[in-house]
């Protein structure tokens, strides 16, 4: 979904979009994320009701004309038939039928919270189970091995992206937009993450040594955005696309492509390094990572709980011979 799309949704969405972006400060990412489940659900409710031929093509099924009375007596009953549709026909898996439900009732929270509605059974829509996967991340030899491999013209810049990712845990999108100005003479850098919200990430040698190196080999005439700390060789700030290849490169390169690994995977690196290596406390990696809740940070500690189950299973004595009996 676009952000030009936001347009073709009824009017009532729109404007939680608007408070979501404009009060909540959620990213566009974000705000079309919501969008798209909505629409998912209003075209459901207009094929459910028979406003649209039934052989309709789901994905073409205007909601804009979706009446606001509808929506606001949606019933429990059209969540449940609505969730079992997004498993049989749109065939979506329980993590994209749980966001799709959550985008729902924070959809009629909302109207509830502004007076829209006093009160809609859909904010008791219950949400399929879901196993939650341990994060992938390189090892600590994997992650000396890439950063090895860098190479070539661009060789300063890329080693510290890479060094960045691998020792802040910061997102893509932090990355691409740290500005020159993010930078402070106490060894720190401030970056935007989700939401619009700073953080301040303080940077350890190997950080500093490689922001140093780049900074004498960054351009500095000619350019687009002069503010933007990681410049293309257009002379603009560097796109998402262009680090995601950066990433993809190197892991080629180092003979780790292939793998599921990631420039995200690399912020999962990070994060369990520290806390395997550096012994940080849970809310700290919370901080360090801009995580909004602690849930999300301690799946690091169940990473590290694998690897203790899987050292003593590797255990010589795993599995030891049976005892003698008495006299042999």
């Amino acid at each position: 979904m676009r952000y030009e799309e936001l347009a073709t949704m009824p009017a009532l969405s729109i404007d939680y979009f608007h408070y979501l972006s404009g009060v909540r400060g959620k990213s566009e990412l974000t705000v079309l994320e919501y969008a798209s489940d909505l629409r998912s659900f209003f075209r459901f409710l207009k094929l459910h009701d028979g406003l649209v031929p039934k052989d309709t093509p789901f994905h073409s099924i205007p909601v804009a004309d979706l009446p606001a009375e509808r929506i606001l007596k949606a019933t429990l009953s059209d969540g449940y038939a609505f969730i079992a549709f997004c498993k049989n026909q749109l065939k979506n898996d329980n993590t994209a039928r749980a966001r799709k439900v959550v985008s729902i009732r924070r959809f009629y929270k909302y109207l509830k919270s502004h007076g829209v509605i006093k009160d809609s059974p859909l904010l008791r829509l219950e949400s399929p189970g879901t196993k939650r996967a341990l994060p992938k991340y390189l090892t600590l030899d994997q992650s000396r091995q890439l950063l090895s491999a860098v190479e070539g013209k661009n060789k300063a810049r890329d080693y510290c992206i890479l060094t960045l990712f691998l020792n802040c845990g910061m997102r893509l999108s932090e990355l691409v937009g740290i500005n020159l100005s993010d930078l402070h003479g106490d060894d720190t850098l401030r970056v935007t993450g989700k939401g619009n919200k700073e953080r301040t990430i303080y940077l350890n040698n190997a950080c500093q040594e490689a922001l140093t190196a780049y900074l004498k080999e960054r351009p500095a005439d000619q350019l687009i955005d002069r503010d933007a700390l990681f410049v293309s060789n257009q002379r603009k700030r560097i796109s998402r696309r262009s680090v995601q290849m950066i990433v993809e490169k190197y892991l080629e390169k180092s003979g780790l492509a292939g793998q599921g690994y990631s420039v995200h995977k690399l912020r999962h690196t990070a994060a369990t390094l520290m806390y395997q290596y550096g012994h940080v406390d849970p809310l700290q990696l919370k901080e360090i990572l801009g995580h909004e809740n602690l849930s999300t940070t301690e799946i690091y500690t169940h990473v590290y709980d694998e690897q203790l189950r899987a050292a003593v299973d590797a255990n010589p004595l795993n599995t030891p011979s049976k005892p003698k009996k008495t006299g042999e």
